[in-house]
Formats: structure tokens, C-alpha cells, sequence
């Protein structure tokens, strides 16, 4: 550690990186002006945070390492932006234009799945709904058919018992 460069606590060092780090992403040359640190010092600190895996703009290849719900903010939040305004948008944050028009394309194609699993979901339910009132059907069918089974037998039965022999043996 040099000697001349100042000790800053681990709370200021903190609130400074909140500045630089998303969701504000400001630049190190703004951050350095406001609080009168050094850029030296703030690409440093950067590069500490990046070492740790953090995403951390101007590191070009931690675009695609946003979470979903923050490339889905910045598609909704460019998404009426014009080109200039979308340049200077990519640059605060540290992506490139093509990485956003990537991003939107996935939300549209994922939008695109979720209504082709509707209709799946849909027909799946209405595939069911058939099946069942088959089922239901073929029950009561059969119930129809055990009621007069039942019914048959309780005559067969009752008949015995009044004439004292089964229908089968008549011929003795």
C-alpha cells in the first residue's frame, strides 16, 4: 500500500462503490469530482469489486451477467429512448446497444413461450374435461348395469324362495 494514499473507511469506501455499482452506475469521473477521490483510486476499488464477481459497468463482458429483472428494467426503461438517447444510456451503464436489443428479444420470445404454454395449458384442461365426462359416462353405465344385475339376482332370489327350487333345475 502506498503511503501517500489516504485510508478511507470501510463506510465511506462503501457508499462511494453504491454510487459506481448498479443500479446507479455513475461515472468514476463524476463519483471522483463529487467526493474528491482520486479516479486512481475509484478504478481500483472497481477492480477489486470485479475480481470478487460483482458486476461492475465499463467490465463489458457483465452485461449478460444482470440479473432477468434488471435487464428486463433497462429494456422498459430504453425501450422509448432514441438512439442517442440509448447510446448515452449503454454508456452510464457500461453495456453496448446490441446487448439491450438481445435482452429485448428475450423478453419477447419468452413472452411468446408463455402464450404457447396458455394454449398448451388450454387444451391440456379441455383434454381432461373431455376424459372425465367420459369416465363419468362409463360409471354411470355401469352403475345401470349393477343396479339391474342386482335387481335380476333379487328376483332370482325371491323366485327361489317362493316356488323352493332354482330356475335351473325345472326339469326334475
Amino acid at each position: 500500500m502506498d503511503a501517500h494514499m489516504p485510508r478511507y473507511s470501510d463506510e465511506r469506501k462503501a457508499a462511494v462503490l453504491n454510487k459506481l455499482l448498479p443500479p446507479h452506475n455513475r461515472t468514476v469521473v463524476s463519483v471522483s469530482a463529487e467526493e474528491g477521490i482520486s479516479d486512481v483510486t475509484l478504478y481500483s476499488w472497481l477492480k477489486q469489486c470485479r475480481q470478487q464477481g460483482m458486476p461492475v459497468p465499463g467490465n463489458r463482458n457483465n452485461g449478460d451477467e444482470w440479473s432477468p429483472e434488471a435487464k428486463l428494467a433497462a429494456v422498459i426503461e430504453t425501450a422509448p429512448m432514441s438512439e442517442a438517447e440509448l447510446g448515452a444510456y449503454c454508456r452510464e451503464k457500461g453495456l453496448y446497444p446490441e446487448q439491450i436489443q438481445r435482452w429485448k428479444a428475450g423478453c419477447l420470445q419468452g413472452a411468446g413461450m408463455q402464450v404457447e404454454s396458455d394454449k398448451t395449458a388450454h387444451k391440456q384442461q379441455r383434454e381432461a374435461r373431455k376424459t372425465i365426462k367420459k369416465l363419468q359416462a362409463e360409471v354411470r353405465r355401469k352403475d345401470r348395469v349393477l343396479a339391474e344385475t342386482t335387481s335380476l339376482l333379487v328376483l332370482s332370489k325371491k323366485l327361489e324362495a317362493l316356488y323352493g327350487e332354482t330356475p335351473d333345475n325345472e326339469d326334475n
